[in-house]
């Protein structure tokens, strides 16, 4: 029986934040899912979320991302530093909104490349919003034992963002 277990929820708080970083995750879990409300203080619509694993920054990352856009769709293969996990509900979108995001982590203890897929979306009263599907990996032979997430704009996630981080338990 699999279950998921919190390991920690992390709040923006008032002036917002860079970045949301996780370190020292557990390893005593198969899969981890990352749960995200997110919000940018940057008014650029389309402003990207990216996710760094273990703080490592060579471009090691191989993923494939399909994009909705209300009005049309497009995919593409990147092979990158970080994986970008959608684009994230900018300033000027509808007051008080924030975009969904979810990246799940298979096998995040084990010694054989880790696949990671996201889903994302935006959230504004437009035909505009955009909706993001992404799957990897990350060639790595050590566990995750750190997540961060941060905007290509290095601007700020904004008060009231959050993020979760879970465990799947095989128990």
């Amino acid at each position: 029986l699999m279950g998921y277990k919190l390991i920690e929820t992390i709040e923006v708080g008032s002036g917002g934040a860079a970045s949301i970083e996780f370190t020292g995750i557990p390893q005593d879990g198969v899969d981890l899912v990352l749960v995200m409300s997110l919000r940018s203080a940057n008014s650029d619509l389309n402003d990207l979320g990216y996710l760094q694993i273990n703080n490592i920054t060579s471009s090691t990352y191989s993923y494939m991302a399909l994009t909705g856009t209300g009005s049309g769709v497009s995919g593409a293969g990147y092979t990158a530093e970080n994986i970008y996990f959608g684009r994230v509900t900018a300033s000027t979108s509808t007051a008080n909104t924030f975009g969904s995001s979810e990246i799940y982590f298979s096998n995040y203890t084990s010694s054989s490349d880790k696949s990671i897929s996201s889903d994302s979306v935006q959230e504004k009263n437009a035909t505009a919003s955009q909706q993001q599907i992404t799957a990897g990996k990350f060639p790595t032979t050590n566990p995750i034992t750190s997540l961060k997430i941060y905007l290509l704009t290095a601007s700020n996630y904004v008060q009231n963002s959050t993020a979760s981080l879970y465990k799947i338990t095989a128990d």
